[in-house]
C-alpha cells in the first residue's frame, strides 16, 4: 500500500485529504507543521509527499531541500494557493515533481498523485536519479538536485545563474575562489546538468601530483616507457573521454605539462607517455584554483595562451565571511546531513550559537563549517545545539573581535591570532591533500621538515 505523507497546517484540508486518500487504498500520515513532517520522513518512508508551500515555520522551497535530503527518491506535490507560474516554476527548480493549486478538487489530486508515484517508480526502476525529477516541459535546472544548495545572497545567485548558463555549453571555464568555497561542488554541478552528464566526471589535484609522474597520470604511458612501467595505462584525459576533466589547483602544473595541456586543448588529441602514435579524445575542461592566475602569468609562473584557452568563461566563488546570509543556510544543510550520519535527531540552533557562526570569520569557508556543525551535532545531547558544543577556537576568535572604536594597537594582538588561525588551516588542508605524507606537505608548503615539525606542535596539529 503506497504511503502518502501530507504536510498543511489546514487541519481540515488534512482530515479531508486523509479520509480521501484511505478510500482510495492508500496510508496516510499528516503533519500540521513543516518540522513535525520532517520528523515523520525521518522515522518513516513515503512514496509521496503532498506539503503546503505555505506553512507556519518553513516555506516551501526550504521543506523541499529538507525533504529531499531525507528522502531523495521521494515524489513531492507542492499546494499552492498562488497558480501564478513564477511560484510553481520556483518549487520544480527545487525538486517538486508537480503542484495543485487550492481549491482542492479530490478526483483531480488522486489522477495527480496516482501518475507522480508511477512516474517516479519508473525512474528509480531505471537507475535515474530522481535528485533531478522534474516536469518534461521544463529546462533542466541546477537547483533540482538535493546535492546543490543555493545560498540566498548576491554572490550565490549569481554563481547559480552562471552555472546554468553555461552547463549545457562545451565551453571550458576557470573557477576561481579561496579553499574550502566548493570549487569542485560547483565544477560537479556544471557537469551534472550538461549534455555530458551520463559521462565520466574525473576529478585531478594538480597541487598533488608529483612531477615526474604527473605527465602519466594526466595523459597515460605505454608499457616500458620508463622505469617502472610494467603495463599500458589510461591517463586521466582517456578516462574522461565524452565527459568532463576537472583540474583542480591547474597552477601548480609543471611547465613542460602546461605545454602538453595546451597541445591536448588545441588538437583534442593525446600522446601517452612513450607512445608513437596520438589517441583523439572528447573531454570538456573545467580548472579551479585560489590563486591569481593573472599574477602568475605576468610572474611567467604560468602560460598566457594556456590561461586564455582555459578561460573562456569564469567564475568568482566568494569566501563564506563576504556572504553572511548564506552561512545559516548551510548550517542547516550540514546539519541534516550530519543528522543522517552520526544517527541524530538535532532540529536546529540556539540563538547565541546562530550569533557565533554568523559572525565567525571561517578561514576554511564551507569546508571548516561542515567540520564544526558535525562536531556540534556530535557533542548535542538535546534537539538544540548550544554554545558549549562549539569548539573553543570560533568562541575566543569572536570574542576577540574588537569593538567600535578600539585602539589600533589594541586589534595586533587579534591580527596575529588572525593570521595564526589561517596559517592553521593552510598546513591542516595541505596534510589533508597529501594524505598526511608530511614530507610531501612540507615541500607543498615550501618549508623543510623540521619548520613543519614546529608548526604541528604549535598548533597542536595531531598528523
Amino acid at each position: 500500500m503506497p504511503r502518502i505523507l501530507i504536510i498543511d497546517d489546514d487541519k481540515d484540508i488534512c482530515l479531508v485529504l486523509s479520509k480521501f486518500l484511505t478510500k482510495n487504498n492508500y496510508e496516510v500520515d499528516a503533519a500540521y507543521k513543516g518540522e513535525e513532517g520532517l520528523k515523520l520522513l525521518r522515522a518513516s518512508r513515503y512514496n509521496l509527499v503532498l506539503c503546503d508551500y505555505r506553512l507556519p515555520d518553513l516555506t516551501g522551497v526550504e521543506m523541499l531541500r529538507k525533504i529531499k535530503l531525507l528522502q531523495s527518491d521521494v515524489a513531492v506535490v507542492i499546494i499552492t494557493g498562488y497558480s501564478d507560474v513564477r511560484t510553481a516554476v520556483e518549487t520544480f527548480r527545487y525538486g517538486a515533481n508537480d503542484y495543485v493549486t487550492k481549491p482542492l478538487y479530490p478526483d483531480e489530486l488522486l489522477v495527480t498523485i496516482r501518475e507522480t508515484i508511477a512516474k517516479n517508480e519508473k525512474k528509480t526502476v531505471n537507475g535515474e536519479s530522481n535528485d533531478t525529477a522534474q516536469d518534461p516541459r521544463k529546462p533542466k535546472s541546477l537547483a533540482n538536485s538535493s546535492f546543490f544548495i543555493v545560498g540566498k545572497s548576491i554572490q550565490s545567485q549569481t554563481v547559480q545563474k552562471y552555472i546554468e548558463l553555461i552547463a549545457p555549453s562545451d565551453m571550458s571555464v576557470i573557477i576561481n575562489g579561496e579553499t574550502g568555497t566548493g570549487k569542485e561542488f560547483v565544477a560537479q554541478s556544471v557537469h551534472k546538468f550538461s549534455k555530458r552528464s551520463d559521462k565520466p566526471f574525473v576529478a585531478i589535484d594538480c597541487g598533488a601530483l608529483p612531477k615526474e609522474l604527473a605527465g602519466s597520470e594526466l595523459f597515460g604511458h605505454v608499457k616500458g616507457a620508463f622505469t617502472g612501467a610494467v603495463n599500458d595505462k589510461q591517463g586521466s584525459f582517456e578516462v574522461a573521454d565524452g565527459g568532463t576533466i576537472f583540474l583542480d589547483e591547474v597552477g601548480n602544473l609543471s611547465y613542460e605539462n602546461q605545454v602538453k595541456l595546451l597541445r591536448v586543448i588545441q588538437e583534442r588529441r593525446i600522446k601517452r607517455i612513450g607512445a608513437t602514435r596520438d589517441t583523439p579524445i572528447d573531454v570538456r575542461i573545467l580548472a579551479a584554483t585560489n590563486e591569481d592566475l593573472i599574477k602568475s602569468v605576468k610572474e611567467g609562473r604560468f602560460r598566457e595562451d594556456l590561461y586564455h584557452r582555459l578561460n573562456e568563461f569564469k567564475i568568482q566563488l566568494s569566501p563564506l565571511r563576504e556572504r553572511k546570509e548564506d552561512i545559516i543556510i548551510f548550517a542547516n544543510y550540514f546539519l541534516e546531513k550530519s543528522n543522517q550520519a552520526l544517527h541524530k535527531n538535532v532540529q536546529s540552533f540556539s540563538p547565541d550559537v546562530v550569533d557565533q557562526l554568523t559572525n565567525y570569520y571561517w578561514h576554511g569557508n564551507l569546508r571548516e563549517l561542515n567540520n564544526v556543525i558535525k562536531r556540534s551535532v556530535l557533542l548535542t545531547m538535546g534537539d538544540v545545539v548550544q554554545m558549549d558544543s562549539l569548539p573553543q577556537e570560533i568562541i575566543q576568535a569572536n570574542n576577540a573581535m574588537p569593538a567600535p572604536g578600539v585602539a589600533m594597537e589594541d586589534s595586533v594582538g587579534l591580527l596575529k591570532s588572525i593570521a595564526g588561525s589561517a596559517e592553521r588551516q593552510a598546513i591542516i588542508d595541505i596534510l589533508e591533500k597529501v594524505n598526511y605524507n608530511k614530507s610531501k606537505a612540507a615541500e607543498l608548503l615550501k618549508i623543510d621538515r623540521k619548520t613543519l615539525y614546529n608548526k604541528l606542535k604549535l598548533y597542536s596539529i595531531n598528523a
